[in-house]
């Protein structure tokens, strides 16, 4: 029998087979929620869905663009078809886009692509999710959005900057349209966090990394995708049941400090 916070409930995480995903995936199934891993990489959604399927909940990989309405169509009505329902989403795929680009210099194939995963697919789902959710009563949304969605990038990463921005403006203004229908919707706004995205051991990486945090943390360290994934899941549990249309951030303090 299933226990925890989330035991019956259902659960679907985009972007799920890595770093912040997979954590947020295994903390739902640790709570006794069923999981969907919506990603493009089977090899590795497989390796999520084993260690769901060894914590003593079910789970299922559906693989998605999440650009695509096609695909995301598809997610939502496998995880319905499967499980019943649809209960908790977090819409958390995205890619980073070009760094260290001034926006000038930032191709059309690189903007459509950015805005392709990071906005219109956040928005997609959001369409579908919210559908399901109202057919069995209703439920929670979290999407991921970044530091870089409520500040500027200051690493030339507007694409990305202006992706995360939008996906703010999307989880405000769905907060408002649903929060009467029993949908809270929600986001996240996470720090320079351990991740593929966030990769230590490119060369060069950890003095950029220092710099970074010393700029954006005022705990002067990297987040934890766990850490992270602890915030997602309390914005879909009761506990945070009159939280709607709110975008945390999760980046270990603003730094506002002259030393």
């Amino acid at each position: 029998m299933q226990v925890g916070m989330f035991a019956g409930k259902v659960a679907l995480v985009t972007g799920g087979s890595s770093g912040l995903g997979e954590a947020t995936a295994l903390k739902f199934a640790r709570e006794g929620a069923s999981v969907i891993i919506a990603a493009r990489r089977a090899d590795q959604s497989a390796r999520v869905v084993d260690r769901i399927v060894e914590l003593g909940s079910e789970a299922l990989f559906v693989p998605t663009d999440v650009s695509r309405g096609a695909d995301v169509e598809r997610m939502v009505s496998a995880a319905v078809e499967k499980f019943g329902r649809l209960d908790y989403a977090v819409n958390n795929a995205g890619i980073a886009g070009p760094r260290y680009t001034p926006i000038a210099e930032v191709t059309e194939s690189q903007w459509d692509e950015v805005m392709g995963s990071n906005l219109k697919g956040v928005w997609l789902c959001m369409k579908h999710e919210i559908l399901a959710m109202l057919a069995s009563g209703g439920g929670a949304i979290v999407n991921i959005a970044s530091i870089y969605g409520l500040n500027p990038s200051d690493i030339g990463h507007g694409p990305y900057s202006a992706s995360k921005h939008g996906v703010v403006g999307l989880t405000r203004s769905a907060a408002a349209d649903y929060g009467q229908l029993s949908i809270r919707i929600n986001a996240v706004a996470p720090g320079f966090t351990r991740s593929e995205m966030v990769d230590l051991n490119r060369p060069g990486a950890a003095e950029k990394y220092h710099a970074l945090v010393g700029r954006h943390s005022g705990m002067k360290r990297l987040g934890q995708a766990e850490e992270t994934a602890n915030a997602i899941t309390w914005l879909c549990s009761d506990a945070a049941s009159y939280v709607n249309g709110v975008v945390l951030p999760v980046d270990g303090g603003s730094v506002t400090r002259m030393y």
